[in-house]
């Protein structure tokens, strides 16, 4: 402000400015009709998880960042700013994806998409198979957990439940049998499965509930 040869005077706009289009706009309001599809519309809140802009070539040029076009002749490159909020995100799918007991992570983004919960430490049987597990489904490429604290096995139940991991494997009375317990985070579903097989059924199930929370739109959150 206040500096000379900065600021014009005596403009007029319909005489100095060429104007392509003059535009009346205002925030819509909850339940005006859509202009495209006559629909009233709903105003909601949301949680940015992530931005893309243009910067531009204006840093590009400043730092001499250029590639070579089809002919050989030196470009300035155009830059974008890329940002993805992972805070965010986490928030947004603990606020859909939750019930009394805790998180209940999609598989497509959970951190780890299993936990194998060894019921009793003093199980030699149990921890020999949950140890085993734990290698055949990091062979399966599976994210996997293993629980071997010295606690009681309902805390250990608690935990996981509280953490949200999908699945569950828990290695206990069933080892007798050669089985182990597969339960899903999100309907309590308990079964008894080979501990031969547990990993790729695991494996199985991730792939199909992956599948499903990319088709429902990103995680369904």
């Amino acid at each position: 402000a206040n500096e000379d040869d900065w600021h014009y005077s005596g403009v007029d706009v319909d005489r100095d400015i060429n104007v392509d289009e003059w535009l009346d706009l205002r925030e819509v309001s909850a339940g005006e009709p859509c202009v495209n599809c006559g629909q009233p519309l709903e105003v909601v809140r949301c949680i940015e998880t992530g931005h893309i802009f243009k910067l531009g070539r204006r840093y590009s040029e400043a730092m001499g960042a250029t590639v070579l076009d089809a002919d050989g002749v030196e470009r300035t490159i155009t830059m974008g700013s890329y940002g993805i909020g992972i805070g965010r995100a986490m928030a947004a799918v603990a606020e859909v994806h939750h019930d009394d007991r805790g998180l209940v992570w999609p598989a497509a983004v959970a951190p780890y998409t299993t936990v194998i919960t060894v019921a009793s430490m003093r199980d030699d049987a149990a921890v020999a198979a949950a140890e085993r597990l734990y290698v055949d489904l990091q062979g399966q490429g599976v994210e996997v957990l293993l629980d071997d604290r010295d606690a009681r096995a309902g805390v250990k139940f608690a935990d996981a439940e509280l953490v949200g991991i999908p699945w569950r494997i828990t290695a206990g009375r069933a080892v007798a049998d050669s089985e182990v317990e597969l339960t899903e985070r999100a309907t309590g579903d308990t079964q008894r499965v080979g501990i031969g097989d547990a990993a790729a059924r695991v494996a199985a199930r991730l792939v199909d509930a992956r599948s499903l929370d990319v088709q429902s739109g990103g995680a369904r959150v």
